[in-house]
């Protein structure tokens, strides 16, 4: 039995259409939090290799490879940007403001 073949054998294949702007390759959207407009972005987590970012929500590592959002304020800066969880992300207005690290957790 010959192994089964899921792609068209027809001709070439049309190119994907990539926005130049949509650097995080995710859907941009705008949100209202503590008063202030806020861009937030998916990102698929392939981005990046070797790259970790600690969420402020839970003040936890989100690995390489994990996918993710940012977001921003709408007047902030590229410093501004901040990298969460998805769940982190829609729980922010249930969470405490001062999250507790332990002694030896990274402040990065």
């Amino acid at each position: 039995m010959s192994p089964r073949h899921n792609r068209s054998r027809g001709g070439a294949r049309p190119e994907p259409q990539v926005d130049p702007g949509n650097r995080y390759g995710g859907v941009q959207r705008t949100e209202t939090w503590q008063g202030e407009e806020w861009y937030v972005r998916l990102v698929a987590g392939a981005s990046a290799p070797g790259k970790r970012y600690r969420c402020p929500g839970c003040d936890q590592e989100i690995p390489s490879g994990a996918p993710h959002l940012v977001a921003w304020p709408e007047f902030g800066g590229v410093d501004d940007r901040r990298h969460w969880h998805k769940a982190c992300w829609n729980a922010k207005d249930r969470r405490t403001t001062k999250v507790q690290r332990s002694r030896n957790a990274p402040r990065y």
